[in-house]
């Protein structure tokens, strides 16, 4: 496999090395140094990509991470999806393909490891160019802690695509000698392959490290593939260069098409020819070395169109040595080619109108239109732009302590002077730290001749305006074209930002980086206005785009998302718990015996806590302290009841609602002290709760002096549940008076529980007699192993989460998320006795006079009892009115929130969610399942002991 474009003595890849690769299904071969876009290029391929929109071939444009066309798919090592081909350092093994706008994620988990680092520095250089190394080099010397990032693997930036002199060398000599000091500074640390993504407050700056992404399979696995830095500097010196710009003329997108400085690039840091036979179209000078060093290298440069009506004699000189011809005033009004572009058509152009046009054959249309400074990371730490008029494009409008541009980012384009203009932002970062440097001696450039004035041009007139196929592209990754912009601004859009949503031009890949500025310029010509007034669009982090996996860094898995167990998890899983998840805790499900099924296992349960004796582990019930003189004050505004007469040593079941009426939480409250309560929140809402509370107290009600703690994780708390719980409680606390007149219902005592302090609450959850014990979490297997111990003369039976649901929905007690749904407020719920109708005011109260929260046909929480005693409905199962169902669309009354089996009942028996339910008591409804409908009878919701005659004993 050869290379049939490479140019011999050009570039700076290793070609001693081969590297295999293969893109769409056929092997090619590049070398060390090389991008896939670069290798590609080297093998004649320009067809890369598919457009998004109207599937037209798209090849290679840019050179960099500016590139909107050439994105590819990586199968090999691993897939990932929407890469641009000019930022895919090749690795041997490579596979990849061309992609039109769209990838696809793998089915399989990533196995790269991901980190993040913390770094701090005097002061930050974003960019390696010649402007970032002559500032670093001069902070360096200052003796100041200074860091440098930049996103190619050498430093040197613009310098590796060029043939600049410096002091009569070529300059990758003067990079190789500054990195080399660099290096040897304690204080200095260079990141290369690194891509400063978005400024943030405070000095905060965040960069993508790539580090093993060009090595391919052969990556260490004990290395993280990237690496996001989170770099807090003192001062921050963006060095960031500029991207070239097109002009949209029409046809503006077939492969073979491609930026001036794309193509020096490739020729000088790859050793590329992009084509045998070139037309260059340019607006301004900086074409003018691209097509002296391609051609050169043997590019036949058949014309230079330049746009600008004089030419400057020393260009048009140097053209003239090598047989170039130079049309002045001419620009390229379109392309021809399938595939590829085999012609240029050009025209002269004055007063705004075209002349006669004119085919040029080519294999190469380079194209020119000016520069944008990348001011992306300037405009995120609330830099102001200013248009410059003289270049066309958007400049920092001043400096922004801590914040500095330099180079041309700053529209500084000639190489002396980003050299200076480097030096200068160290001195300023160095004055600004309080301190001083030796002056550096920058190196002496080759003599350069003034640069001319660029012409400012957004667009060719097309021949076809106001013709179909006038394809006049704004944004390639888009498909966005001129017409897009004009019919836009024609129905009436006015902001650029308006524009850009409406035509989606500037949200891909390349963030407008291209085509940004001439879209404000074509819409600014669209409305007769002028772009430095219009403006641009805004510049937002992420700066390139960053794959999820690295912001996720290490938080992955248990890590993000951690397995949360109780202290008493061990003696659960030594003694055979299976084990659900609820939230992020892992809770026993029931704990089964031998051969038992789950059914088995949950009735023997169930019939423990109604008969003998049982007790579970209830710790990840959400706690949360509440201390301070206006404690009663915050939950009397929180809760639907009255909290704040609660008397200490007592206990009072509480329900939350959102601003809305709807149910939100339950829970109870304990009055531990007068200025101090603990309320109770179910497992998945501990976190929620503490949030909303929070908010309340921060936002609304700041005067209140009041601060909450959670303490879920504090306390092991152990239901002792049935009609034998009170003498396995008197064994192991025989200090604790536990007779119903000493120790009422919903009240608490402290006791020593197997010589553990514990607080003990009357507090039932099934409807028997229970209490619940909490003692420190440290304490907690030593607590429950006495209890077992006491308990099993009785024959004490630890039960899990299913047989708690079980127990509660036969006394009717609702699960807030599983037997509410958002829209069910506590009336709803047959609970009109929670809401205070004494208390001025409570969040949610409002809207239950909502005409909406007060209609008769509201969902209602009600029992179903299928007509087969043994047939459990499934939950989530539609509730309908008639045996028979009708043609959709099917009237849907309601759905089953909770299903089981009751060994109490002998029966199965369900809660559901039904309009205008508790008027429906002893109706007859339906449930549809499998093609048939199943008949219920509606019920009162509480199916087991109505009277509570079992809560005391």
């Amino acid at each position: 496999m050869t290379n049939p474009f490479r140019a011999r003595g050009h570039g700076h890849i290793d070609r001693d090395t081969t590297l295999t690769f293969t893109f769409d299904g056929r092997p090619y071969a590049g070398h060390p140094g090389d991008t896939l876009a670069s290798a590609l290029l080297a093998n004649g391929v320009h067809h890369v990509a598919g457009s998004n929109k109207y599937g037209r071939p798209r090849g290679v444009l840019a050179a960099g991470v500016e590139e909107p066309n050439a994105l590819v798919q990586i199968e090999a090592p691993f897939p990932e999806p929407m890469l641009t081909a000019t930022t895919v350092e090749l690795y041997d093994g490579l596979v990849a393909r061309g992609l039109s706008g769209q990838g696809r994620l793998s089915g399989e988990p990533d196995p790269a490891r991901y980190d993040t680092m913390h770094a701090h520095c005097d002061l930050l250089v974003v960019g390696a160019g010649p402007a970032g190394l002559a500032a670093t080099l001069a902070a360096a010397r200052s003796g100041v802690r200074v860091i440098l990032v930049d996103e190619l693997p050498q430093p040197g930036g613009s310098l590796l695509g060029s043939q600049e002199l410096l002091d009569g060398r070529p300059a990758t000599e003067w990079v190789g000698a500054v990195v080399a000091e660099l290096d040897t500074c304690p204080d200095v640390r260079v990141l290369r392959r690194t891509t400063a993504f978005g400024h943030y407050d405070d000095g905060l700056v965040l960069a993508l490290e790539k580090r093993t992404d060009h090595l391919g399979a052969a990556a260490p696995a004990h290395v993280s593939r990237q690496r996001v830095w989170r770099i807090r500097a003192k001062q921050v010196v963006y060095a960031t260069g500029a991207y070239e710009r097109p002009v949209a003329f029409d046809d503006n997108d077939r492969p073979g098409i491609m930026l001036a400085g794309a193509a020096r690039t490739y020729l000088n840091r790859f050793g590329v020819l992009p084509g045998r036979q070139a037309v260059v179209f340019t607006t301004n000078d900086s074409a003018y070395p691209a097509v002296l060093e391609l051609a050169d290298a043997g590019v036949r440069v058949a014309a230079v169109i330049d746009a600008r009506d004089d030419v400057p004699a020393h260009w048009r000189t140097a053209c003239d040595e090598r047989g170039i011809d130079v049309r002045a005033g001419h620009v390229v009004t379109g392309t021809s080619g399938v595939e590829h572009v085999s012609r240029a058509h050009v025209a002269p152009f004055g007063q705004g109108r075209l002349g006669d046009r004119q085919g040029i054959d080519c294999d190469l249309l380079l194209v020119s239109g000016g520069w944008n400074p990348a001011v992306a990371l300037f405009s995120q730490a609330r830099g102001s732009l200013r248009y410059d008029a003289a270049i066309g494009a958007f400049v920092p409008a001043q400096d922004l302590d801590p914040v500095r541009t330099a180079g041309s980012a700053t529209g500084t384009f000639t190489l002396a002077g980003c050299l200076a203009d480097g030096a200068d932002a160290a001195r300023w970062a160095l004055s600004a730290l309080g301190t001083t440097g030796p002056t550096i001696a920058l190196p002496a450039t080759s003599p350069q001749p003034d640069a001319a004035p660029t012409r400012v041009l957004w667009r060719v007139p097309s021949p076809r305006d106001g013709q179909d196929g006038a394809h006049q592209f704004v944004d390639l990754q888009r498909d966005a074209l001129v017409s897009d912009v004009l019919r836009a601004t024609g129905a009436g859009l006015r902001s650029v930002e308006h524009v850009k949503r409406y035509t989606t031009i500037g949200t891909a890949h390349d963030q407008g980086r291209t085509f940004g500025v001439m879209t404000s310029g074509i819409v600014a010509e669209a409305l007769g206005v002028d772009v430095a007034d219009l403006g641009t669009m805004r510049l937002r982090p992420p700066a390139v785009p960053v794959a999820f996996a690295a912001f996720a860094g290490r938080n992955r898995g248990e890590l993000f998302d951690p397995v949360r167990v109780t202290a008493l998890h061990p003696w659960h899983v030594e003694h055979g718990a299976l084990f659900e998840n609820v939230g992020q805790w892992k809770r026993p499900w029931y704990y089964p015996k031998a051969d038992e099924t789950m059914e088995e296992a949950v009735l023997r349960e169930c019939r423990a806590a109604r008969t003998g004796v049982a007790m579970m582990d209830g710790s990840t019930l959400g706690k949360i302290d509440v201390q301070g003189p206006d404690a009663g004050v915050l939950l009397d505004r929180l809760y639907t009841n009255m909290m704040s007469t609660l008397k200490v040593g007592r206990i009072r079941y509480g329900v939350m609602c959102g601003v809305d009426g709807m149910a939100l939480d339950d829970g109870t409250v304990i009055r531990v002290a007068e200025q101090e309560f603990l309320l109770t929140t179910t497992t998945g809402n501990a976190a929620k709760v503490l949030e909303w509370m929070e908010e309340w107290l921060q936002t609304e009600w700041p005067d209140l002096r009041v601060h909450l703690t959670s303490v879920t994780e504090h306390w092991v708390t152990i239901p002792l549940v049935g009609p034998r719980s009170r003498d396995v409680l008197a064994l192991v606390a025989p200090g604790l008076d536990a007779d119903n007149d000493a120790f009422p219902f919903m009240s608490w005592r402290d006791a020593d529980v197997a010589g553990i302090p514990a607080r003990v609450c009357r507090i039932s959850f099934s409807g028997e007699l229970a209490y619940e014990i909490n003692v420190p979490a440290w304490h907690g297997i030593t607590v429950w192993k006495a209890l077992f111990e006491a308990g099993s003369p009785f024959g004490i039976t630890p039960y899990g989460t299913e047989t708690m649901h079980v127990l509660r929905a036969e006394k009717a007690y609702p699960i807030i998320g599983q037997d509410t749904d958002g829209t069910i407020t506590p009336q709803d719920l047959g609970m009109s006795w929670v809401v205070s109708r004494k208390k001025p005011d409570f969040i949610g109260k409002r809207s239950f006079s909502r005409r909406e929260n007060r209609r008769d046909d509201r969902k209602q929480l009600v029992g179903l009892l299928p007509a087969d005693e043994q047939l459990l409905l499934p939950e989530g199962a539609q509730i309908i009115a008639t045996s028979d169902i009708p043609a959709p669309p099917v009237p849907m009354l309601g759905h089953v929130t909770s299903s089981y089996r009751s060994d109490a009942l002998r029966r199965t028996f369900a809660l559901a969610l039904v309009r205008s339910g508790t008027q429906r008591i002893g109706d007859t409804l339906y449930v549809p399942l499998d093609g048939r409908t199943i008949p219920v009878t509606v019920t009162d919701p509480v199916l087991f002991d109505k009277e509570g005659t079992r809560r005391d004993g």
